[in-house]
């Protein structure tokens, strides 16, 4: 079964058994978290969201990403500025899919 849900402003298509990279969520490492913000359950979509639908998963890791380089510079100004910035996220399995 496949689904549509929101979390951290955004849309994950998912089925059961698969890995996701998602906004960092404050949960421990093998906790289980539920989405109940669930747009679409197969063929069923709901308005906004379908009733009584939700998707489960399991906290696999907490962590953070690549860093980027920002560099920004004036020509001619003598301004030159370079940050770092690492996002962090959370590793999720989806374990089941209710709805």
């Amino acid at each position: 079964m496949k689904a549509i849900f929101v979390t951290g402003g955004k849309q994950y298509y998912v089925s059961e058994g698969d890995t996701i990279y998602v906004e960092k969520l404050d949960a421990e490492v093998g906790a289980t978290i539920s989405f109940d913000e669930v747009l679409c359950v197969g063929d069923k979509t709901g308005t906004p969201y379908v009733k009584g639908a939700k998707v489960e998963c399991t906290v696999e890791k907490q962590g953070k990403a690549k860093k980027i380089v920002v560099f920004k510079y004036r020509p001619k100004k003598k301004y030159r500025n370079t940050k770092g910035h690492r996002q962090p996220y959370t590793k999720l399995v989806v374990k089941k899919i209710v709805g």
